[in-house]
Formats: C-alpha cells, sequence, structure tokens
C-alpha cells in the first residue's frame, strides 16, 4: 500500500533523511568493521548525545529523559567510552590518535575528522568534570582534534555556569546553541518550558565572557499567546546579545509530548499554520533588515559571522560517527542507531540497557540506503538549504540531472511556486518555497520511506 504524501504547511522538520521513525531493527546485525570498511574516512563528522535534561520541554520529542539517578551519567559515559573504542577498533584506528595508521603520531592517512558536536538533550547538564571527560573521549578514544575542527555544543539557560563554559571555551568549542525559544516568561511557560528572562540574560552574559566565537539562539514561534508584537520583542532580546546565528522555528505539537496532552488536535489547524507563517515571514524580514543572510527556513547567520569550516552542517552527510543512544550514524549504504522513543518509561529502559551493553561492535537497528535513495537524500538536503542544488554536482555524483530522476516532483514544486525554473544551474527555492520546507521536504520522502513512518509504533 503507497501512503500519500502528507499536505499542510508543517509536516516535518527534515533534518535527516530517512526520518528516525522509518529504521528497524536489523536482523543481521552487520559488524561496524563491515560497514565502514570501504567508506572513505578522510572527513568524518562525529557526534555526542547527552540523553539528560534538567527539565523537559513540552513540545519536545527528542531522545532525552529528565534528571538522572546518582551514577547514571558516570555509568553513561563509561558506556560512551566502551563504545567509542569499539567503533575506533571498526575503524581500523587501533592507537586512538585518529589517523588509522597504528603508529600513535597521527600523520597517517586513515581516520579523520572534520567537524564535531556534542548535543541531546543537554550535554551541559554533565558536570564541569564529565563535559571534560566527555571532550576526552572525542579526543583520546575517537581521535578528533577539538581544537583543531569546528565543535559545537548545546546548552540550556540553566546549566550554562561559568564552570562548564571555561571547559567547553578551553577544550576548543567554537559554536554555542543556547535554547531560549522565547524571552517572554508568560510564553515561556505556554511552551512548558519554566524559566525567567532574567536567567536567560544572565546565561547569555555567562556565554560572550566565555569568548566561545559563535553563539547561536533557537526561538520557537506559534507558542499559545505569541502575537507579532510578542515575537518581534524576543527577536530584539536577542539581537541585543548580537548572536552570530539565529535558528527559528515553528512550534509543533508531536504525539507522547507534554504539549500534545493539551492541543491534540493541533496537527490540523489552519488558523495555528496562518499564524505560524505570519510569525515566520515577520522574523524573516526582522532578521535580514538587521544584516543576517537567510541560510535555510530556520537558519540565519550575521553577515560577518566567523566561518565554521567547509561544511558547517555535514550531520546529514554519509560519513557521520555517532556515539550515545539517541545518536545516528551514516555510512553510504546504511543508516543505523539505536532504539528510539518518546516516552518518558521507554527511554529510560533503552538507556538503562544502553549504559549495560558491552558489546558495541554491531549496527542493531537501522535504514539501508540505496541508490535511488542516496539520490533522493542528497536532493533534500541540497533544495531545503537557501543555496540550493547544484545540477553539474549531482551529475558528477550521480551520472544524471535531478530532473531526470525527480522530473514530476520538481516540475510540481515549481508549478507551485516554490521553486525556480527547473533548468537552471542550481534548484533554488522561491522565498515561498523557503517558508514552506517543512512540507517540501515529507512530499520528496519516497513511498518506502513514508509507508515505514506510517507503520512506526510510537512509544
Amino acid at each position: 500500500m503507497t501512503t500519500a504524501p502528507p499536505t499542510g504547511p508543517y509536516q516535518h522538520y527534515v533534518y535527516a533523511y530517512p526520518h528516525k521513525t522509518a529504521y528497524r531493527p536489523l536482523p543481521d546485525r552487520p559488524s561496524l568493521t563491515s560497514l565502514w570498511a570501504t567508506e572513505d574516512k578522510s572527513a568524518l563528522s562525529l557526534y555526542l548525545h547527552i540523553p539528560f535534561c534538567e527539565v523537559r520541554c513540552g513540545f519536545c520529542n527528542l531522545f532525552t529523559r529528565i534528571g538522572a539517578p546518582d551514577g547514571l551519567t558516570g555509568a553513561y559515559l563509561d558506556a560512551l567510552e566502551r563504545q567509542a573504542t569499539a567503533v575506533r577498533d571498526a575503524l581500523g584506528d587501533g592507537d586512538g590518535d585518529g589517523d588509522g595508521d597504528g603508529d600513535g603520531d597521527g600523520d597517517g592517512d586513515g581516520t579523520r575528522f572534520a567537524t564535531a558536536a556534542f548535543g541531546g538533550g543537554t550535554p551541559t547538564f554533565l558536570t564541569a568534570r564529565e563535559l571534560n571527560r566527555l571532550c576526552d573521549i572525542a579526543e583520546h578514544r575517537m581521535g578528533a582534534d577539538l581544537r583543531a575542527v569546528p565543535l559545537s555544543v548545546e546548552a540550556s539557560p540553566a546549566t550554562a555556569t561559568a564552570d562548564r563554559l571555561a571547559v567547553l571555551a578551553e577544550r576548543g568549542t567554537t559554536r554555542l546553541s543556547l535554547g531560549v525559544q522565547s524571552f517572554v516568561d508568560s510564553e515561556a511557560r505556554a511552551a512548558v518550558r519554566p524559566q525567567r528572562r532574567a536567567d536567560v540574560e544572565a546565561a547569555l552574559g555567562r556565554i560572550r565572557d566565555a569568548a566561545i566565537p559563535v553563539l547561536n539562539i533557537d526561538l520557537i514561534y506559534g507558542i499559545d499567546g505569541q502575537t507579532e508584537e510578542t515575537w518581534l520583542r524576543s527577536l530584539d532580546a536577542a539581537l541585543a546579545w548580537r548572536p552570530e546565528e539565529f535558528y527559528l522555528y515553528p512550534l509543533y505539537v508531536r504525539p507522547l509530548t507534554g504539549l500534545d496532552r493539551h492541543r491534540p488536535d493541533s496537527g490540523c489547524d489552519p488558523a495555528w499554520d496562518e499564524q505560524r507563517l505570519r510569525l515566520y515571514r515577520a522574523g524573516r524580514d526582522h532578521l535580514l533588515a538587521q544584516g543576517y543572510i537567510q541560510q535555510s527556513m530556520r537558519m540565519f547567520r550575521r553577515a560577518d559571522a566567523p566561518p565554521q569550516g567547509a561544511d558547517d552542517y555535514a550531520c546529514q552527510s554519509d560519513g557521520m560517527i555517532g556515539l550515545g543512544c539517541g545518536a545516528r550514524s551514516y555510512t553510504s549504504a546504511l543508516h543505523y542507531s539505536f532504539d528510539y522513543a518518546v516516552g518518558m518509561h521507554e527511554i529510560r529502559g533503552i538507556i538503562d540497557d544502553y549504559v549495560a551493553t558491552t558489546d558495541f561492535s554491531r549496527a542493531a537497528v537501522g535504514y539501508r540506503i540505496d541508490p535511488r535513495e542516496a539520490r533522493r537524500r542528497h536532493l533534500l538536503q541540497s533544495i531545503l538549504q537557501a543555496d540550493g542544488l547544484d545540477t553539474a554536482d549531482y551529475r558528477a555524483r550521480f551520472g544524471s540531472l535531478p530532473t531526470d530522476d525527480f522530473g514530476a516532483e520538481l516540475d510540481a514544486l515549481a508549478h507551485q511556486g516554490w521553486l525556480t525554473d527547473t533548468t537552471a544551474a542550481r534548484l533554488r527555492l522561491t522565498p515561498a518555497g523557503l517558508a514552506h520546507s517543512d512540507a517540501i521536504g515529507p512530499r520528496l520522502f519516497s513511498p518506502a520511506v513514508r509507508a515505514a513512518m506510517a507503520a512506526y509504533e510510537r512509544k
């Protein structure tokens, strides 16, 4: 049975393809050694997932739990170190220097990391001492030189303490992303995010004092009670700190989240859709007028912001190593991870299983990428960015043009006014297309991925 593409402007934020709900247990449990044997390991991305938060926001469906009993964070880091050792061995780098030649001097031509990121959850839920250990795992176990590559870390206002920030700055963090969501206290409460503006401002002061080169501020639009005036007020409060980056997110109410208990029918609300589109346009125009450059529907970068590397956001790309439950790894033929859940009870069980694991040498859950899906993945990764898709690059990779492989779908987007001329050397979304990115992305999912997502049993 074929599942029809979804409708409405707000379907899915496509930060990775295939979506995690398309993953399934792998009957053959392939070894990591076999998966990575023929992969290009010269410019990998490294991601470490910390599945702990001090509170869980009402909109959050990420893989995270509230708090940690005594000893759990230490046990989790123990498991993370075991996993890192197994992955390093599978990559063929037994000495941990990241070069693959076995001599420990780091000058070989094997495994190298080009970017690194700590996400969650909230990585800064860890203490300063534990953050140091996390960096040691990335450096000494995986061979990533954190002071030589872009390192992005997520934080919350309550956990952005001076001692933690000092560790991150000293260990080479180049980008700190702070989840603020709103500077209006009543809106933060409506999003089930208990915080006060005064505490947010204090955290921003500490971050600027730490002199981490790039500050990103996350804000959300579409919150109950939010108006264009309060939305712009939040933007101006953030602009006072001159962040190098902004991410502007539409509010989603996902199944099994806190907000889902209050407004479970919000997935098909035309008035709410129109409100979010209106606030998106207001926020976009406000940031453009302040000298920011739009990189995607969500991301805006200050024109004079320091670069973060040749590919600032490579975590979608093949050649991704994810450590920790909640993380995903990408090879050219298989995307794999651990089990996924949203419900608190299930998440705790998965974390407990991860902490008890001793053998990390095999992939357990994933989705196999055939050549057709690889083409579709590249299309999605490129076309949802403001720079669009370079057709010459596509042809060099796949031996065909995007219109050869996806002509009908691209023509439909152009007909709707969401895509520029399909015969152009670079395919770009129009401003209206960028605004509807969360509808365009799911529309481009393959029937097989949509069917797998539809059959996923939420837990």
